[in-house]
């Protein structure tokens, strides 16, 4: 006698319960890799397009003229500070 068997004799029922499991665990590795296949699919057609490419490009852009626009604005500004000072300090001198 097998042990197949001798289960079945002992336990009818436990038998059909561990093909049910064993199904179960088929039906979801079989599901996890569609899952998988479909997230695959997925990665590489966003690596395929380009638009995400242009996004980054002009987010660049963006960066490097924002940058640009707080260097000339410091400078900027330092020399509208001397100008103001000279002109308060022309103004006051020539009131008094």
């Amino acid at each position: 006698m097998t042990f197949v068997g001798f289960i079945s004799r002992c336990a009818p029922g436990r038998i059909q319960s561990v093909e049910r499991l064993q199904g179960a665990a088929q039906g979801e590795k079989e599901k996890m890799n569609t899952l998988m296949l479909q997230l695959l699919v997925k990665i590489q057609t966003l690596t395929a397009r380009e638009e995400g490419q242009d996004l980054v490009e002009y987010a660049l852009v963006v960066a490097l003229v924002a940058f640009g626009a707080t260097a000339a604005l410091k400078t900027l500004g330092s020399g509208l500070n001397s100008a103001f000072t000279n002109i308060s300090s022309t103004l006051a001198s020539s009131l008094t």
